[in-house]
């Protein structure tokens, strides 16, 4: 053999294992991609549980808030906003704007959220009523899933992120449109605390 044929050998051998670290970087990019989108469908089920438990809350309240209406359909308002953010941020959680969007809708969810169980501690014969208690149980229960299960979206599009903007890693994904992934945070200092719920 001669020493062309060795060069060529050589640099076939070289090409092979550069694709075959280009296509680990692409597949572990794919992979934590899924990860996260995984883990935002883990939100989305504990999001749409609360979505449908505050229909129930707010018509267990209708009859005794009847001077409440405002709030009541704030707290409605709200809902409907943020299920239409979830059912956006459900489609694509890759999309920056469409998770800034749902941030956004949940935040102000959780303001008129607070803002009716502040009303509701107003109204003594609605705070005992057992349906109320429940619903009020069960969303508090919600609450806790949804923040659990956002610290492992978060924790996944960090690992993604993270994987992303390192070297060499950062080539392919710029090559192949890897964007940068956004974080489910809570960006309204109201929503930073928990629903008031009290069972006094």
């Amino acid at each position: 053999m001669t020493s062309t044929v060795f060069a060529l050998i050589a640099i076939a051998f070289v090409g092979l294992i550069a694709i075959l670290i280009i296509v680990g970087m692409y597949n572990s990019l794919v992979t934590l991609r899924n990860r996260f989108k995984n883990a935002f469908s883990q939100i989305d089920v504990q999001l749409k549980r609360r979505y449908d438990l505050i229909p129930n809350l707010v018509e267990t309240a209708k009859g005794y808030l009847s001077h409440e209406r405002g709030t009541l359909e704030a707290v409605t308002q709200a809902r409907n906003v943020a299920a239409s953010a979830a059912q956006a941020a459900s489609a694509d959680p890759a999309n920056a704007s469409a998770m800034k969007d749902l941030m956004g809708a949940e935040a102000a969810l959780g303001g008129a959220l607070s803002k009716l169980m502040v009303t509701v501690e107003a109204y003594p014969d609605l705070k005992g009523n057992q349906n109320m208690l429940s619903l009020q149980e069960e969303l508090t229960s919600t609450e806790n899933k949804i923040a659990f299960s956002r610290q492992a979206f978060n924790d996944a599009v960090t690992s993604f992120n993270t994987k992303r903007e390192t070297f060499p890693t950062n080539l392919i994904a710029g090559i192949f449109n890897f964007a940068e992934a956004a974080l489910f945070e809570i960006t309204n200092v109201e929503e930073r605390e928990n629903v008031k719920v009290s069972f006094d």
